[in-house]
């Protein structure tokens, strides 16, 4: 299929993101503002503007809404404090609906806080995260399983995003876990894509999307080596798309291997949110073509567009056919 013919399909098919929904913040700081605080003598950074955006799945989310889903919607946790209402805010704005979010005083809002130079434009400061270090409370747990058994099978794709680095993780308890394999298994043509930092080998029979760093991890922690066919069987997954940066992305299937390269880019401006980019793009790609390898081609040229713009960017349709046709 054309690019033109892919993009044709999305208004057409639905998506659901299950797990961590954050919120992205760039916080722009004056450094002549910046001077000591008067009761603790310690060094102040003086914020003179914010914007925010949907971070983790919800990036994920946004790139979905600009190329055009019509129904989409996030199932995860957020808190009862300003930054869930910023997070909701943010996400409804794009069309993406919030009412499978399980709100819980007892749950931080996943945050992302990124501060900018206003002067240099560079982010030179040490980010500020709100993250949840405690496991997910059980009441918590129990109303996402229960969103996951009612309205999984409504919608066409699968994300599953997995963005917590604690220990405990987030959203995607082993539970959550157990519940997307059943419903991998019960209907083995729905894709369910899989974005995890630290966790991939642990998500059976769906699709893998790990970057080299995270798919070199798990290899060696499981077998002392890099292996990623074997990655691959050991999840029992069909495909597994391994992203390697400005190279392209090794797509890894029990034939073989195929390496399909990256559009060329000259000089990125922000590669954050390049992973999920490719992710939207690819996954909602094989849902509509079938094939492995046009769904990376299609997922490469979304990044491609999105590492052109600050933050967390996204890539239109003009944009991607404009760049398609380049």
């Amino acid at each position: 299929m054309t690019t033109a013919e892919i993009l044709a399909a999305f208004p057409r098919y639905s998506a659901l993101i299950v797990g961590d929904i954050c919120l992205d913040r760039r916080c722009i700081y004056d450094p002549a503002a910046a001077e000591l605080s008067r009761e603790t003598k310690l060094p102040r950074l003086g914020v003179v503007s914010s914007e925010v955006s949907p971070g983790g799945g919800g990036t994920v989310g946004n790139n979905l809404a600009s190329l055009g889903i019509t129904r989409l919607a996030v199932l995860g946790a957020i808190g009862e404090d300003g930054f869930a209402w910023e997070l909701t805010r943010s996400l409804n704005s794009r069309g993406i609906s919030t009412d499978l979010l399980v709100r819980a005083s007892e749950v931080p809002t996943f945050t992302y806080t990124k501060l900018i130079n206003a002067t240099t434009g560079e982010e030179d400061q040490p980010r500020v995260d709100y993250i949840n270090a405690r496991p997910l409370p059980a009441s918590v747990e129990k109303q996402v399983l229960v969103h996951l058994d009612n309205f999984a099978e409504t919608f066409d794709v699968l994300f599953v995003s997995d963005q917590a680095e604690t220990k405990q993780g987030g959203v995607v308890t082993p539970a959550v876990r157990e519940r997307l394999l059943r419903i991998a298994e019960s209907d083995r043509d729905k894709v369910v894509w899989v974005d995890s930092r630290v966790r991939v080998e642990r998500f059976q029979k769906m699709t893998l999307k790990p970057n080299e760093q995270e798919a070199d991890a798990a290899s060696i922690g499981l077998f002392g080596d890099v292996d990623y066919q074997r990655l691959r069987a050991h999840a029992g997954s069909r495909l597994m798309f391994v992203t390697k940066g400005a190279q392209g992305v090794l797509v890894v299937e029990d034939t073989g291997e195929t390496m399909v390269p990256a559009r060329t880019v000259e000089h990125p401006v922000d590669i954050c949110g390049a992973g999920d980019s490719f992710s939207a793009g690819a996954a909602m790609a094989l849902a509509i073509t079938g094939s492995a390898t046009e769904a990376a081609r299609f997922g490469n040229l979304i990044a491609s567009i999105t590492i052109m713009k600050h933050g967390t960017g996204t890539a239109s349709p003009a944009e991607v056919l404009a760049a398609a046709r380049e």
